[in-house]
């Protein structure tokens, strides 16, 4: 199977699923447009670079300062026109020409209208590549209608003017449907539903607001007045579970030569605008706890809350942020030092930080490689986590073995290290059992070194995996616990572990050719089971706190991951098993810089983090004027701030990939921010993490177990 094929299929089930969690889950009925949305590909009606952003719950710019619609917008349109199989339709803003493509599927004929050129051409010459052989594009004044093929039975347009044009009304037949967005003004539309009853008589239906491009031209808004710009459409319907787009000119996807505005706080008088008691930036201030820099003794006071929980999931809106981890390590002392928690598990691999575990309970120092080599090494391998592991080493030392805290990694990426450490554990227990799963484990010898190559292979039919032979392996350790009394519990338990990490790796890459969501709810469903193995390890009274990425720790099921792309995670999972005793901490910034790469295993720059954008939770809190804050989300909060940050709106994620150029689609997704945390700590300037020196010369020794 080459790879256009792959491609292909995985293009395929991206369309499947955008009907099914996009469309269809938001209410959408009419068989034919699902029908007809499941068949045409969106990916041929996007910029080429874009190809990969085609599924999403989004609309992408074009050309000219255009959009192609979110596709749930395009369904919901297509549903209210009630198309038949015999209509001709009249298409008004053809753009790529993908609007036009679905409703031809349904019907006999589309006219399709187009005022830029370009996009007409370009429109035209993909549908004609793709056989949508019952569509023509016009490049016209769409306001006008298209009276060459008057009667419509259908008109739809996908920019909203100030009412319906006379012409539209005049070429409308009789029983016909005309949807469209109007409003008095480009910022404010209301989808609605026109249909015509006789020559003189239309009803009009209100559908939902929206926000599209202008509708340009005689008959709507003059292009000195249209603001001459084009932005993505926007659905504010009550209750659907739609996605929030951006207003006009902040379209949300990749956007062209966009200019950024500059890092500035609000002016004075801005900002007593924006902190009316009222605003949400108002309510925001009222309610925030102000925090000095992390490292006052006492920025931990504010966490002191959180001594009754089971587990404290702290998290982080990028992994390259110094205030991020700074703020972390105050707050995992207070909870280790004054209120007994004994984990620290964090977003990193096993058998790297079973390394720093042995250096921090004083324990024999691990053979092998130092830890955290793989991309990216800048994640841990910083000074302010080196000042961390410093002060656990410390603590450690003042206490009996019984009270130390441990140091583990929740992660499942460490394919090879993993099976050197189970093995290095049978040979000292038992040669036999190591020749064993010398042999199990031989499946995997040849993709150890890369195992996405694994994940292929096994994509391909007929292809025979390793699957029986991992899970036979961990089930041989299991028993081999029960079966034996004096089996030393903590190293076998680091040797469980490790197993389960190959078996959970060997599903995950098999998986991740199949379905992005399925193996994403692998790998959190994995890091969640194994935080269970170490608190039922150390007992019911044992306590943790987890460190990892907000898109990890903040409850899926309150953001687009879980309601758009069922996905779920850690958060998640601890909300569900461990109820109120489970405390979900999100970190967030507006501006500053960030350690991150532009590529997947590509090198670590310093870049500039973009100002939030206005449409979301970020700016919210910078308007708020807090430097440094904690607000409480929780259900005891201020009843208003929780009603009002309730309003689903946009929050940032940059993991260790961030790209500027392309920030809306690539790392902001809509949330509810009070359901996805119990409280929100805020750094409005930020800067990036300190990567250690890689030269030993360049290091003081008391830098074990880094070994940089």
């Amino acid at each position: 199977m080459d790879e256009s094929t792959v491609n292909e299929e995985a293009f395929d089930e991206a369309r499947q699923q955008m009907v099914e969690s996009q469309i269809a889950a938001r209410g959408v009925r009419d068989a034919r447009v699902l029908d007809a949305m499941r068949e045409v590909p969106r990916h041929l009606f996007v910029p080429p670079e874009l190809a990969e952003f085609a599924y999403s719950d989004t609309p992408l710019p074009l050309d000219d300062g255009q959009t192609i619609s979110q596709p749930v917008i395009v369904a919901r349109m297509l549903e209210a026109a009630q198309l038949s199989p015999g209509d001709r339709v009249l298409d008004v803003g053809t753009g790529s020409g993908y609007a036009a493509a679905v409703a031809s599927r349904i019907v006999a004929h589309v006219d399709s209208i187009e005022r830029h050129a370009s996009l007409a051409d370009s429109a035209r010459q993909a549908l004609h590549k793709h056989a949508f052989h019952n569509v023509a594009v016009h490049h016209a004044d769409g306001t006008r209608g298209w009276p060459a093929a008057a009667p419509f039975d259908a008109i739809i347009a996908a920019a909203g003017g100030p009412d319906v044009p006379r012409a539209w009304r005049e070429q409308l037949a009789i029983g016909g449907r005309l949807v469209m967005p109007v409003g008095a003004s480009t910022e404010t539309q209301r989808l609605i539903k026109v249909t015509r009853r006789s020559d003189t008589e239309f009803d009009e239906e209100d559908i939902c607001g929206v926000h599209f491009v202008p509708l340009i031209g005689e008959q709507g808004w003059p292009e000195e007045d249209g603001v001459a710009a084009a932005g993505a459409e926007q659905s504010s319907e009550a209750g659907g579970g739609v996605s929030v787009d951006e207003p006009q000119g902040q379209q949300r996807g990749p956007t062209r030569a966009r200019t950024q505005r500059p890092t500035q706080r609000p002016t004075p008088k801005q900002a007593r605008t924006q902190r009316q008691p009222h605003s949400l930036a108002g309510l925001i201030a009222a309610s925030a706890r102000p925090l000095p820099e992390p490292e006052d003794e006492t920025f931990a006071d504010a966490f002191d809350h959180l001594r009754t929980k089971r587990v404290v999931l702290l998290g982080e809106c990028s992994h390259g942020t110094s205030e991020f981890y700074r703020a972390r390590a105050a707050i995992t002392r207070r909870l280790v030092e004054r209120h007994g928690f004994t984990i620290v598990a964090v977003e990193a691999d096993w058998p790297d930080a079973a390394v720093i575990d042995s250096y921090a309970r004083a324990r024999e120092p691990r053979n092998g490689e130092p830890p955290f080599q793989r991309f990216p090494v800048w994640m841990w391998r910083n000074e302010e986590f080196a000042a961390f592991v410093r002060w656990l080493r410390a603590h450690n030392e003042q206490q009996s073995d019984g009270r130390r805290c441990g140091f583990y990694g929740l992660d499942m990426y460490s394919l090879s290290a993993s099976i050197a450490a189970v093995l290095d554990y049978l040979d000292r227990t038992d040669p036999e059992a190591a020749r064993i799963a010398r042999e199990r484990y031989g499946c995997l010898t040849p993709w150890q070194k890369d195992p996405q190559v694994y994940g292929r292979a096994a994509f391909s039919a007929g292809f025979r995996t390793c699957e029986n032979a991992v899970i036979q392996q961990l089930q041989d350790l299991l028993r081999k616990r029960l079966d034996e009394a004096n089996v030393d519990g903590e190293h076998w338990f680091d040797a469980t572990q490790n197993a389960r990490l190959v078996a959970s790796a060997e599903r995950y890459y098999r998986t991740m050719y199949r379905s992005s969501a399925a193996s994403w709810n692998l790998r959190d469903t994995h890091m969640f089971e194994t935080l269970e193995s170490l608190l039922d390890s150390q007992g019911p009274d044992s306590r943790a706190v987890v460190w990892a990425h907000n898109s990890h720790i903040g409850n899926a099921a309150a953001t687009e991951m879980g309601r758009v792309r069922n996905e779920l995670n850690v958060g998640q999972l601890c909300r569900e098993r461990f109820g109120d005793a489970a405390a979900l901490i999100g970190f967030g910034t507006h501006a500053g810089d960030v350690a991150a790469a532009s590529d997947w295993d590509g090198p670590m720059e310093i870049k500039a983090v973009r100002p939030s954008r206005e449409d979301s939770y970020e700016y919210q809190f910078h308007a708020s004027g807090e430097p440094r804050c904690v607000v409480d989300l929780s259900n005891g909060a201020d009843a208003l701030l929780r009603a009002r940050l309730s309003e689903a709106r946009l929050e940032r994620f940059i993991g260790v990939i961030y790209r500027p150029e392309t920030e809306l689609h690539s790392h902001y997704a809509e949330a509810v921010l009070p359901e996805q945390f119990d409280a929100y700590v805020w750094f409005d300037t930020t800067r990036a993490v300190e990567p250690l020196a890689t030269r030993a010369t360049e290091r003081a020794p008391d830098l074990y177990p880094f070994g940089v």
